[in-house]
């Protein structure tokens, strides 16, 4: 088919040509059978049944009715273009926004440099600040079939998985430690599980994705991670730290004597040794706990994020540099900065905001470490 108007090769069965936007006959009127808002990624629209996306990778679903057109506030249809004027919309899948509380946010975008966002991130929190706070972030890996689906469907299973307080183990500290490792590891697994069941079985390259997971429970931060997103904390005046560790080829590099400027921007800067995906061969996270006793940041990201200020004091001085309490502004602030240093890779920022009182002194993390497995490369 030809488009009338411009005379450009349109596909067949299409309401609107790609290349000026020109009506291809009449629309039809879409089954209702066949449209509904659970078909959408994020279930703010609606998308036709052929696309359907798993239902596990799904949030709850808004109100039912067709989003405006950004152009002409007519109705966009489907296949996202608008019915009235044939602009083509932007999926939501490519940059969306949680705030489930006042202090605690999160933003998920594609960058500039990439078709599609594979990132995903799922946050609970409770209304009063500073009280229970979870944020989970994981990261599609770019080689692997439908990892938009799965780090999407795995952030929203660990996210249940966390959803009740950590256990408190046998009451020492120890004990505390332990039974939150077992349920961070119970999430992490859940999330696999998630990926695995959103995966075709016949894929020749399945889907994959990193983890990273931070649960704050009123001054006690409990962190777990596989592949090489991270959490760090970051407080408004003392040393912040790099929580996680990534299991990743830079950072094997660096244990053994590399400089970190040269590991994370080598050949294999972004092979990771651990993923979760049904070919994952160790799938338990490393974990961590920490005692914050100043006012600061709890900030779970992808290294679309990382990757432009990879060490904890670059961080803080871009988090510092928003000066803002806001959540949800210091989110989009860390992600415009990644966006224009260059947005090679999709970016995700979550954070809650801690606010304690000032202190001088600087905690240090005790941290669990797991084992590495194989080298695919991360987003």
């Amino acid at each position: 088919m030809t488009c009338p108007s411009c005379g450009a090769s349109v596909a067949a069965g299409a309401r609107f040509c790609e290349s000026c936007g020109a009506q291809l006959g009449q629309p039809d009127a879409v089954p209702a059978a066949a449209v509904t808002v659970e078909d959408h990624p994020l279930g703010d629209a609606p998308i036709s049944a052929p696309t359907r996306k798993p239902a596990s990778a799904l949030p709850d679903p808004p109100p039912v009715g067709r989003r405006p057109c950004g152009e002409c506030g007519g109705d966009v249809g489907p296949d996202l273009y608008c019915l009235e004027c044939g602009t083509k919309a932007p999926s939501e899948r490519d940059h969306f926004r949680e705030q489930p509380a006042s202090w605690v946010a999160g933003v998920c975008d594609k960058g500039v440099g990439k078709s599609r966002n594979e990132d995903a991130m799922a946050l609970l929190a409770a209304p009063e600040p500073g009280s229970r706070a979870v944020l989970v972030v994981m990261d599609g890996v770019s080689n692997s079939v439908d990892s938009d689906v799965a780090s999407l469907a795995g952030a929203r299973a660990a996210r249940e998985v966390l959803r009740m307080p950590l256990p408190a183990g046998m009451g020492t500290t120890q004990g505390r430690q332990a039974a939150g490792a077992k349920v961070l590891a119970d999430a992490t697994a859940a999330a696999n599980t998630a990926i695995v069941a959103v995966t075709d079985p016949d894929s020749p390259n399945p889907a994959s994705a990193t983890f990273s997971a931070a649960v704050l429970e009123g001054r006690q931060v409990s962190w777990a991670n596989i592949g090489d997103s991270r959490t760090y904390w970051i407080p408004d005046a003392g040393t912040p730290l790099q929580l996680s560790i990534d299991d990743s080829v830079a950072q094997e590099q660096m244990a053994a004597g590399t400089p970190r400027e040269v590991a994370e921007t080598g050949p294999q800067a972004h092979a990771i040794t651990k993923w979760l995906g049904r070919d994952s061969e160790d799938f338990v996270p490393s974990v961590g706990t920490l005692e914050v006793i100043e006012s600061g940041w709890l900030l779970a990201c992808s290294d679309g994020l990382w990757n432009y200020c990879s060490t904890p004091e670059a961080m803080a001085d871009q988090v510092r540099a928003a000066a803002t309490s806001d959540p949800a502004a210091l989110a989009l602030a860390l992600v415009a900065f990644a966006n224009a240093s260059g947005g090679h890779d999709n970016i995700t920022a979550a954070l809650a905001r801690v606010d304690l009182g000032h202190n001088d002194q600087t905690p240090t993390p005790a941290a669990a470490q797991g084992t590495p497995g194989g080298e695919p490369t991360d987003g």
